[in-house]
């Protein structure tokens, strides 16, 4: 999902800036409100939990160049269902980050861009979960029907963001429509494959935590209501 050097240049770069700093302001408020509401220990073991998971979906596990951008698996589908909404932008804000300051400095400059299109689709599923998810179903409960909807969301939005970025920054020509297509493609591996990791990460959860309330993850996944001071 990163955008490449060069796909967005010049003047068009602040578009990005814009959409960049509102995500992120969204981020900041519902942080804000999620401290509010589960206290500051609760939120920062989460973010601090996603930020190193980003972290490593950027650096550690494998990622590949397909036409304008790379193909990742970021687990925000993961990410959401544990930790909730906040903590999982936060950890998408800090992951990026610490890997363009530390690992890969030329992306940087497409910061604005990359953030809006993690950060925004994470907002995207925010909105659309109760379409999918009923009130009063834990999301440790969720059916792999439920989690692919999911991933279509989450993962639809990543391949939206990008072509917007690839069309805004170099137009519809035939070669940027051809990598634009592949990069679209290449992306519906990623789709069928994150509701088995979800699965598989909510039912290892589900046997350690036997229903109980925790500080170290969203109140929705056991349907718990917790407040920590």
């Amino acid at each position: 999902m990163h955008i490449e050097p060069g796909v967005v240049v010049g003047a068009k770069m602040f578009l990005g800036y814009a959409t960049g700093a509102g995500v992120i302001g969204a981020g900041l408020k519902l942080a804000y409100d999620n401290i509010k509401e589960n206290g500051l220990i609760s939120f920062t073991i989460k973010a601090l939990i996603s930020t190193a998971v980003v972290f490593s979906c950027f650096e550690v596990l494998p990622h590949y160049p397909v036409g304008v951008s790379e193909v990742h698996l970021i687990l925000g589908t993961t990410l959401f269902l544990l930790f909730g909404i906040a903590p999982a932008m936060i950890g998408l804000l800090g992951g990026l980050l610490v890997q363009g300051v530390f690992f890969a400095p030329f992306d940087l400059p497409q910061f604005g861009l990359n953030i809006t299109t993690l950060l925004a689709s994470m907002l995207i599923l925010y909105g659309v979960r109760k379409r999918i998810i009923p009130e009063g179903v834990a999301y440790k409960d969720l059916t792999y029907t439920q989690l692919l909807k999911l991933s279509v969301v989450w993962e639809g939005a990543i391949v939206s963001w990008v072509m917007f970025w690839a069309f805004y920054g170099q137009g519809f020509g035939a070669e940027n429509i051809r990598n634009v297509l592949a990069f679209g493609g290449s992306y519906m591996l990623v789709v069928i494959l994150e509701p088995v990791i979800d699965m598989a990460v909510l039912a290892a959860v589900k046997a350690w935590d036997k229903g109980r309330c925790s500080i170290l993850f969203d109140k929705r996944l056991n349907l718990c209501d917790i407040k920590v001071s």
